[in-house]
């Protein structure tokens, strides 16, 4: 932390004056010229929101982020605090971040007037100057902007007319930062109308106070597209006054959505040691997601958030802790069965239209991971045929016939050791894909036996049922009876 000066001293030092504008560009500049990265783990924006975002900042636009939810849109608003300088000066006292060379408030104006050079200087970290709230139904003017303070024009016996008897609000607080008003069209309109000043002219009225604050801020606001909202919408002048609105989107490829999960999930170095997670596990999640974006369960115009999957990762990572407690093991291995775990993380994070909502939650959960799985399985497998001609072999006829006279139970709490041993008792099942993934890591053949049954299930080839920590497979129908 920069110690105390005096204004003097900072103007012997060579430091001037720049608008937080200005102190923005130059250092993205600096980072462009040096071919560093402006935006780190913005994963899937470097050839769309990215561009759009350094094009807004060289211009000094005030930004508006439009997207659906889980984009990051407040991720890139709280990274743009990078771009600032390390440390600013302030006249030390200053409850707006006064410039000691443009002084704005009546305090900063008075104690350089009184010691002139002599003015006390302190330094403010840029952690410090970002700013943000949430538009909520709640939220006032003088929460934004500020009020007049009764109890201070008590004590300091002063009356209503005189500037020093204001509370300031968040936004003056804010001046030469960074200010971020999450979730806009939840503002109501009349709060709204208050920032038309501050946007364009940049300064502030309080209760008719005849008061010119030339405020200094880089303003971002974040809002979903207004005919999800239906809370509300971004009143017309205030739209017009916002210099660039960029559209964010999902991620658009399944290895891009796997960064983003692998970057955010709260995984721990001891679980990443204990828990493998197969590569195609990884995408298999990520596929859940997809799937969950273009269902006719899902309402399209909510979005389904990156949260999603990073929620469920972290569920599927507790799954597996949880086999290690029980099973008493060092080490275990993601299975297929452990994403039975992830249903609480798609149910509470998906929006369902009329037909979801009669279908149920847990039931279009367990549709969207069959979706998942039936992609995955067909970029790897042959289709499966939905009518068999008789006489006529296919990849998995050797298979089904196996299930014609045995059955398979897998229990989440087996260990690695007894699970895939039950799995490698299946001569057809091993054969099929050895012949289909032969390129694979021996952890993603593993799981590939496992996809394999399950879309045998999901295509009606053998049977599937649960009971409590146990699945079974079975021939469909007729095996099942006859063993009964």
């Amino acid at each position: 932390m920069k110690n105390d000066i005096t204004f003097k001293e900072l103007k012997d030092s060579g430091y001037t004056h720049k608008t937080i504008n200005e102190e923005i560009q130059a250092n993205l500049i600096t980072r462009i010229k040096a071919k560093e990265p402006v935006f780190e783990g913005l994963w899937g924006y470097e050839d769309t929101v990215v561009p759009q975002l350094k094009k807004a900042i060289l211009a000094g636009h005030h930004i508006n982020l439009l997207g659906l939810r889980g984009q990051a849109k407040t991720k890139i608003a709280r990274s743009m605090v990078n771009l600032l300088d390390e440390y600013m000066p302030i006249v030390k006292g200053s409850e707006i971040n006064d410039s000691p060379f443009l002084p704005i408030s009546k305090f900063a104006k008075d104690l350089i007037a009184e010691l002139g050079d002599e003015t006390p200087i302190s330094w403010v970290h840029r952690s410090h100057r970002f700013y943000e709230k949430l538009a909520t139904p709640d939220v006032n003017v003088a929460d934004l902007i500020g009020d007049i303070d009764p109890i201070k024009a008590a004590t300091l016996k002063l009356p209503y007319s005189d500037e020093r008897v204001l509370h300031y609000g968040m936004i003056p607080r804010a001046n030469r930062s960074i200010f971020v008003l999450n979730e806009l069209p939840d503002l109501q309109a009349r709060i709204q109308v208050s920032l038309f000043n501050i946007l364009q002219e940049g300064d502030i009225q309080i209760r008719g106070f005849q008061l010119r604050m030339p405020l200094d801020i880089q303003f971002v606001f974040t809002a979903n597209p207004e005919d999800y909202t239906n809370r509300g919408s971004i009143v017309t002048p205030l739209k017009d006054r916002i210099g660039s609105q960029i559209f964010t989107h999902y991620p658009k490829t399944i290895a891009l959505a796997r960064q983003i999960t692998e970057q955010e999930a709260l995984i721990s170095a001891e679980d990443k040691a204990q828990i493998q997670i197969p590569d195609l596990a990884k995408d298999l999640l990520e596929e859940v997601t997809f799937a969950a974006r273009i269902s006719e369960y899902v309402d399209a115009k909510s979005g389904v958030s990156a949260r999603l999957t990073i929620s469920a990762m972290e569920n599927l990572i507790a799954a597996a802790k949880l086999r290690l407690i029980e099973s008493g093991a060092e080490r275990t291995t993601v299975r297929l069965l452990d994403f039975m775990s992830i249903i609480p993380s798609i149910t509470g994070k998906i929006e369902l239209v009329y037909e979801g909502e009669q279908e149920g939650a847990d039931y279009v959960a367990k549709i969207l991971i069959d979706k998942a799985v039936m992609t995955q399985f067909e970029s790897l497998f042959p289709r499966i045929s939905k009518l068999e001609k008789e006489g006529i072999k296919t990849p998995y006829t050797d298979l089904i016939r196996w299930f014609n006279k045995n059955h398979l139970e897998l229990n989440y709490n087996d260990t690695d050791e007894e699970f895939y041993a039950k799995l490698d008792k299946i001569a057809p099942l091993a054969a099929v894909v050895e012949e289909n993934t032969s390129e694979l890591s021996p952890e993603d053949q593993n799981f590939c036996k496992e996809l394999v049954l399950w879309a045998l299930t999901i295509s009606n080839k053998i049977d599937k049922s649960e009971n409590q920590n146990t699945f079974t497979f079975d021939s469909p129908g007729i095996g099942q009876f006859l063993r009964n």
